[in-house]
């Protein structure tokens, strides 16, 4: 294992991140007082909670669930990111609750999960295909990790470690041991956490295992499988490219299969090159990554296009009303942008991030924090099968496979720690968040503060503060949607062409406290087109400002939404609607459509109808069925 790191940046840990007012501030303090309790509430009435107390029978109702135990380890997440900025007495009680009884579940041997050891004891790691033992596993040392970093308590990180333990003696390649891995991957990223937060290096080369062993043959599903006695045609859903095991990781060029699970696992890789300068597997997460973003991404940020498989399908297939795009796959993906970024702090992986981010992950949960979307469409009639199971107004407040919403919620409480990066005598910033960062460049302390309220607003205010003169790069990203992005350091104009790094306007210069930066990115309305192959979206636009995706929502422009039609030369403007969730930018044009009124029973007819002139209103994408239930498109026909 090569033991130089590969990654240039490092990202500012969340704690030294302060989200504070503007566009985030509210969200962050939904999700700490509305979500978190709300889903806390949800795992004690679906019995998550009690099943941790390991009393059930057999014979008895109320199972426990095969992966339960990682939706209680993504809201103990949740509630570490949030308790390292709030501090809250009860909260913090509840989380060491269910510590204690996580830990009184832990086998002597440091096995530790609900299902295995109160259903099925005799069926440990025999099914890793179909199971979720590692996936949970590998959750649960997120949380252990999240809440070691936030309170300095040891207990959850020590059962944990145990736990590693006993998975890195189970599985690897020396005699005696399993040759397994994953089904549903996760647990390779984690392991990488548990790495950094502890320093034991045999976390890490444990997580190079589970990465290098995926796709060899002969492949260990089918050994574990016949193990079970199954025939063949028996092993279900363990076609190899679902779980990504069609081929070695180093020689996968293409994003295949379940995308929940292959975004953790590209995630995972990129964390194992970051920390060892594998070039082979960076060069394969470049790979992957070039192929989702250039082929198989959705214009939300999303991914994921069959929700049959929940999974990627082929090139340029992205449907819209039919679409996967789980949030828990966005989520993966920000994950996976996040860590390309600090290996090569190339604008492009957080341009994506901020896509995702804005898009297809914020879209996942309502605005007051109490309803969740498993997946995210781009078109919806409310009487289509597909969103029929999503109703009342497409949200639901739980889902029996419920892994999305813990997840946005810890996502949303970890926000800071995606905002800023440190680098050699540089400090990034990604995104524009108002609030502050306290950071340590070459022994320095420097406090940078943001004041903005993007993305409805296009100015940024960053304000250096340092006790001495610090010399460093101040490296602002400017967005590719952006082109005619300016910058001022204490009102004078600094011209961008000569310090652009990779997208990143890169200023270097001795700072001095009360240092003031001013950086604009005008946000006019565009229209968005898709690539000739993308069949769904010939001849259709999208409209985006800034890094915010629009729709047309039913409640605001009547049905019938596809017949609508775009002129290319109709003008498209952004106001302020005071009135719509507090202030949103909601974007306006003239538009053309049929009169369903002049259709007298007919079915068809000669074509030639006449048209109408029509307005239409567009809203943010993160915000629809937020009102009414009805339609939505966010592809517009244009002509």
């Amino acid at each position: 294992m090569t033991s130089r790191p590969a990654r240039v940046l490092v990202p500012v840990p969340f704690k030294r991140v302060a989200v504070e007012g503007g566009f985030w501030g509210p969200r962050l303090e939904t999700n700490r007082t509305v979500t978190l309790p709300l889903e806390y509430e949800q795992c004690r009435k679906t019995r998550r909670l009690e099943a941790l107390k390991r009393t059930w029978r057999p014979g008895a109702r109320n199972q426990p669930h095969h992966f339960w135990d990682s939706d209680i380890a993504k809201w103990i997440e949740a509630a570490a990111y949030s308790l390292s900025t709030h501090p809250d007495p009860k909260l913090r009680r509840r989380v060491d609750a269910v510590v204690d009884l996580l830990a009184n579940g832990q086998q002597e041997d440091g096995y530790l999960n609900t299902y295995f050891t109160t259903v099925a004891p005799d069926a440990r790691w025999t099914n890793l295909c179909h199971m979720h033992e590692l996936y949970c596993a590998g959750h649960l040392m997120e949380a252990a990790v999240a809440y070691y970093a936030a309170t300095g308590r040891r207990k959850l990180l020590d059962v944990l470690c145990r736990y590693a333990d006993h998975i890195a003696r189970t599985f690897g390649p020396r005699r005696g041991q399993k040759r397994g891995y994953p089904g549903h991957e996760e647990i390779e990223l984690a392991l990488v956490k548990l790495y950094r937060a502890t320093g034991e290096r045999r976390y890490l080369r444990l997580a190079s295992y589970f990465v290098d062993e995926r796709g060899r043959e002969p492949h260990y599903f089918d050994r574990e499988a016949a193990a079970r006695g199954e025939a063949r045609s028996a092993r279900g859903r363990a076609c190899y490219d679902y779980n990504q095991a069609h081929l070695p990781v180093r020689v996968q060029k293409t994003a295949e299969g379940h995308a929940v699970r292959a975004c953790y696992l590209y995630a995972g890789m990129a964390d194992v090159a970051a920390e060892t300068g594998d070039k082979g597997l960076l060069a394969a997460c470049r790979a992957i990554w070039r192929n989702i973003t250039e082929r198989r991404l959705y214009v939300t940020g999303a991914v994921g296009s069959s929700r049959f498989g929940e999974r990627f399908t082929f090139d340029y297939d992205l449907p819209n009303e039919t679409a996967y795009a789980e949030t828990c796959a966005n989520i993966a993906l920000v994950f996976f942008a996040h860590r390309m970024l600090q290996i090569e702090a190339d604008s492009r992986y957080a341009d994506v991030m901020e896509r995702a981010i804005y898009n297809g992950v914020l879209s996942g949960v309502s605005l007051d924090g109490t309803r969740f979307f498993y997946d995210n469409l781009l078109a919806v009639h409310p009487r289509a099968p597909a969103f029929n199971r999503q109703k009342p107004a497409g949200r639901q407040e739980w889902f029996g496979c419920a892994c999305c919403p813990p997840n946005i919620a810890r996502f949303i409480a970890s926000l800071g720690a995606y905002v800023y990066s440190a680098g050699r005598r540089a400090l990034y910033v990604h995104l524009y968040v108002a609030g502050s960062a306290s950071v340590e460049l070459d022994g320095r302390p420097v406090l940078i503060e943001q004041k903005t309220g993007y993305p409805w607003t296009d100015r940024v205010q960053l304000t250096v503060r340092c006790g001495e003169p610090a010399r460093f790069a101040l490296a602002l990203r400017v967005p590719g949607w952006c082109r005619r992005a300016s910058v001022k350091v204490n009102g004078s104009r600094v011209g961008l062409a000569g310090c652009m790094r990779k997208g990143y306007a890169a200023i270097r210069r001795t700072w001095r406290n009360g240092d003031r930066i001013e950086l604009t990115l005008p946000m006019p309305v565009e229209r968005v087109e898709a690539n000739p192959h993308v069949r769904q979206d010939c001849g259709r636009v999208a409209l985006q400002r800034g890094p915010v995706v629009y729709c047309l929502e039913e409640v605001d422009n009547g049905q019938d939404l596809n017949d609508i039609t775009l002129p290319r030369a109709a003008k498209l403007s952004a106001r302020l609607d005071r009135a719509l969730f507090g202030g949103v930018p909601v974007v306006t044009g003239r538009a053309w459509r049929r009169n369903a009124a002049e259709w007298h029973g007919d079915l068809y007819r000669p074509a030639g109808s006449k048209r109408r002139p029509a307005r239409i209103r567009a809203v943010p994408y993160f915000l629809w069925a937020n009102r009414n239930a009805g339609e939505m498109l966010v592809w517009i026909r244009e002509g």
